[in-house]
């Protein structure tokens, strides 16, 4: 993969901290600034560490899926994308806009972590699959993702959350695309 496809995944993966940092800083009666820092490096690190985690699984089941590599590809991008366009339709998940306080906890961030970054394990098993590097991609997401959590609280805070559906729907396109891509070019 090139470094546009890697960038491109990394933003849409970062979407799903995007829009719990946004539902996150909705909530805030002042920007909280320590908050918002570890929101956001809770989100990177999960993101960077999952499709590591993905990526060793892969490599132990690559050898049996060699011929087909490609279909599994687009259809685990596909299956993401899908999911993404799915929950852009589910509104405020968390409840942070009915009460005062969004957890910033430890437990409740590494929860909220872990379930935005299932996505980056079956990323990094696909770019197991498809034998490509994972260190640049596990960097460029965390980044992504850190980067769009703060930009997510701050956007929430301001009240300006009217994307964050939208963002996601898009989001699960663009890998839908990708996944196509990946399966058209070994198809022809």
């Amino acid at each position: 993969m090139n470094l546009t496809e890697i960038f491109i995944i990394a933003l849409s993966l970062s979407l799903d901290c995007f829009a719990v940092s946004i539902s996150s800083g909705g909530t805030m009666k002042i920007l909280n600034i320590k908050n918002m820092i570890k929101m956001a490096f809770f989100f990177g690190f999960f993101q960077s560490i999952m499709p590591i985690i993905g990526y060793f699984a892969g490599k132990g089941i690559s050898v049996y899926i060699e011929k087909f590599d490609h279909w599994v590809a687009f259809t685990l991008l596909f299956i993401i994308g899908a999911k993404m366009i799915y929950e852009s339709y589910q509104i405020d998940e968390l409840g942070c806009l009915k009460n005062d306080k969004c957890p910033f906890g430890f437990q409740t961030l590494t929860l909220l972590a872990i379930a935005t970054s299932i996505d980056a394990l079956a990323i990094g098993i696909t770019f197991s699959i498809l034998n490509s590097s994972i260190v640049l991609p596990v960097i460029i997401i965390g980044i992504v993702s850190f980067i769009m959590s703060v930009i997510g609280i701050n956007m929430g805070y301001k009240g300006k959350n009217f994307f964050e559906n939208k963002m996601e729907k898009i989001a699960g396109i663009i890998l839908i695309i990708l996944g196509g891509k990946i399966l058209l070019e070994n198809l022809l």
